[in-house]
This record gives C-alpha cells, structure tokens and sequence, in this order.
C-alpha cells in the first residue's frame, strides 16, 4: 500500500478541510496524490531539489511531500526552496522516515538506497552521519509556525527493529521464498508473521514493516505567518 494513502488513514476526518483547501502541490505524489485537486510534482515534471524553477514565489495555498525529502540532494536547500512556493497564511505539510523506525540505525539505508538524509524528531543526536531533526529544519524557515510535529507509527512492531551493532544480512532461498509465503497470510494469522518476523530478526535479517499497513514516519504541517 502507498505511504501516502496509508496516512490518511490515520488523519483526523477534518484534515483535508483544514489544510488542503486552494490551490494544493504535491512534491514527489507519484500516482497517489494526497487529495483529488492537488498539483502533483514528480521526476517527470522536473528536479524537485529546484522547484522554484518551476514555480514563482507564494503560488500554493499548501505544499504537501510524503516520503521525498529524504531523496533531496541537499535536504535544508530543498526545503527552503519549497517554502517559496507557500502563500503568506498557507500550510506546508511534511512527512518523511523515521530514521529509528525505518534505517532503524544502518546506514546506507537497507530498505531504500534512494535515500541520501535521515530524519529525527526532538532528539539531540541522530543515529545515521546524515541525520537532521525535521521539526528544527521546519522551524528556522522565515515565518513559519509549527502546527503540529510527531511520529506517525501506527500498526508498527517496535519489538522488530533490528539491533544495533549487529551485521544485517540480505534474505536469500529458502529464507526468502518462506518470507513471501507468510507475507501473503491474512489478518487472523498475525501472530504467525510476528514470530517469523522476530525470527528474522534474531538471525540477521532487518524487517521492512512499511511494506505492509505500519508507518514508520514523522509528520510535521508548519504555517506561514502573514
């Protein structure tokens, strides 16, 4: 299931009405836009790490990415490049990994090898050489106001995050095809992908959840002062 779809499933009913009202952009939307109107910018409309090119300043009444920042050449660059787009009283909503929950402390990313930054929220110290704290990030832009900053995990197994020091390993036959199996088991049969996935675990192989229904993610939505 997409990221983006997945975490609407999470939000309050009164979000769209809220945030996405006028003229929407979303960065890095794919074929799973956050709401039915809203401008998607992916690979094949241009870079987004220089969306103002693209765009002049104060275009969008909301500019909304999930799961893009962390592909961003330079994360700090690309955020304030997207915030020139955002009218004076709109919104910028933000969602990316969450550097426990997802790299779960390996580095380079075992799950995605696209991502170039890892993210964090209220924590002094990031465990990746790449790491940023995304609400910080959000609020040293010019104006802006944090509504709302906090890690979205919902259906998310913390017993299975890989432990640190030890060396991940790449699931390969058998390993792999009992993997695939126990992937297609329903809903009912939970407890039998729990124990698998804690077996995997023990014996060296990270567990991607998000493949799954689980988030492993930080939203933040910040304002632009008038």
């Amino acid at each position: 299931m997409k990221e983006a779809s997945k975490t609407k499933e999470i939000r309050a009913k009164d979000f769209e009405q809220r945030y996405l009202q006028g003229r929407v952009l979303d960065i890095g939307a794919g074929t799973d836009p956050v709401c039915a109107t809203a401008v998607v910018f992916d690979q094949q409309h241009g870079d987004a790490n220089h969306i103002d090119r693209y765009y002049g300043p104060e275009t969008f009444d909301t500019v909304h990415s999930s799961h893009c920042l962390e592909h961003m050449q330079n994360p700090v660059a690309a955020l304030s490049a997207w915030w020139t787009l955002v009218k004076p009283g709109g919104y910028m909503v933000i969602v990316v990994p969450d550097e426990e929950l997802y790299e779960q402390g390996i580095w380079p990313s075992f799950f995605n090898r696209g991502h170039i930054s890892t993210f964090r929220l209220n924590k002094a110290d990031g465990i990746t050489p790449v790491s940023y704290d995304i609400a910080e990030l959000c609020k040293a832009l010019p104006k802006a106001q944090v509504i709302s900053a906090k890690i979205q995990d919902a259906g998310f197994n913390r017993e299975l995050i890989f432990p640190s020091g030890q060396r991940p390993r790449r699931l390969r036959h058998p390993v792999k095809l009992v993997a695939s199996i126990v992937k297609r088991i329903g809903e009912f049969e939970a407890p039998i992908r729990v124990t698998f996935n804690k077996w995997l675990v023990r014996h060296g192989y990270p567990v991607d959840q998000t493949l799954g229904r689980a988030l492993a993610q930080i939203e933040v939505i910040i304002k632009k002062e008038r």
